[in-house]
């Protein structure tokens, strides 16, 4: 036989070795479709149980199939730590789990939150008074952080620092300092400032009460991880 005719032969092909493409067991296809379903929010063990019927052995022999076969990851849910939850590898997790843009890997990432806080009030000591807009727009123009910042995020700043009683929230008269700003524009100054004339500063009717400006409203329950029970900005309240 000659080489070219010995080249010409069919081969077997070699097993696909590419865990993502091998087949599911029926245990493994139940779980994979149940976490698929959920998408960006992906589901609890215990709730995979629950909806699945599944013996505890078997659903743990799964989940370990389906993550070497890159069909599933594990994500952090900041609400539930210590909770294993699992989501399909095509999604990413919903700000819900992660806690948006102020968690690093499930961590409330204080050094980056601290930073944006002094720009904010650098920034609005220079500026006197000032939107949350224009303040945004200002920091972004000045290029004075490594990453981009948005809007939202420089809104929940400010309003932690109205919490923290460092700055002030008002509200635009139209004139004076606020001739630039349209009559009743939510406004920010600092708190050390001193008051405007004619009467002062219309602070707005909610600023006083933290639950009013607080960025975390949305996830706070009685008995939840967020909640009246731990806040110390509530407590404070309370106290004065």
């Amino acid at each position: 036989m000659s080489r070219s005719q010995g080249s010409s032969l069919k081969r077997p092909r070699p097993p696909d070795k590419n865990p993502d493409s091998q087949p599911l067991s029926d245990a493994e296809r139940i779980l994979y479709e149940l976490i698929r379903s959920k998408e960006d929010m992906g589901i609890w063990t215990r709730d995979m149980k629950r909806e699945t019927k599944l013996p505890d052995n078997v659903v743990n022999k799964a989940l370990k199939a389906l993550q070497v076969k890159n069909k599933i990851k594990e994500v952090v849910n900041i609400q539930s730590k210590g909770r294993k939850h699992y989501m399909a590898t095509e999604f990413e997790p919903s700000k819900e789990l992660t806690g948006g843009a102020w968690y690093v890997e499930g961590n409330l990432d204080t050094e980056y939150i601290n930073i944006l806080k002094e720009a904010c009030i650098r920034f609005l000591s220079k500026l006197k008074i000032a939107t949350a807009e224009g303040l945004s727009g200002s920091i972004s123009k000045s290029g004075v952080l490594a990453t981009e910042i948005s809007s939202q995020q420089i809104v929940e700043i400010l309003r932690a620092l109205v919490l923290d009683n460092e700055i002030m929230e008002v509200k635009s008269s139209g004139s004076g300092e606020f001739s630039s700003i349209p009559i009743g524009t939510v406004c920010y100054r600092c708190t050390n400032k001193g008051s405007l004339g004619g009467g002062g500063p219309n602070i707005g009717a909610m600023a006083s009460f933290p639950c009013g400006v607080c960025p975390r409203i949305s996830q706070c329950t009685p008995d939840g991880i967020i909640s009246p029970k731990t806040c110390v900005y509530y407590t404070k309240w309370l106290e004065f």
